[in-house]
């Protein structure tokens, strides 16, 4: 079996790593939205999961039952986050899966 080329390889392998940098600093402009309760609560998180925003309808504000808004603000929160690093892994992802292409057992 023919020996990898260990500069290409260093090569193959800098580039990608200048791309998942890339990768990651674009994940900070993106902006995924969850809501629950039929639009009451929405969440709006970034690409690296920071929260932006929670938005919460005046409707949603009874007083006799806040666990309803505490699981509707939970729930949004959740689903935001979870999008969020479906975004991430897409993105990062197909960078990862170069490794692959540079001859490297296991990767």
């Amino acid at each position: 079996m023919p020996q990898p080329n260990m500069q290409q390889l260093l090569k193959q392998a800098q580039k990608m790593q200048e791309e998942m940098l890339a990768a990651q600093e674009s994940l900070k402009d993106e902006v995924v939205e969850a809501s629950a309760g039929g639009g009451m609560v929405t969440v709006k998180v970034t690409g690296d999961l920071v929260i932006k925003s929670i938005e919460i309808d005046r409707e949603a504000v009874d007083p006799e039952d806040v666990e309803l808004l505490q699981d509707m603000v939970l729930a949004a929160v959740n689903e935001a986050l979870r999008s969020a690093q479906e975004l991430a892994s897409a993105k990062l992802g197909g960078i990862a899966g170069g490794l692959g292409g540079l001859g490297l057992p296991g990767m």
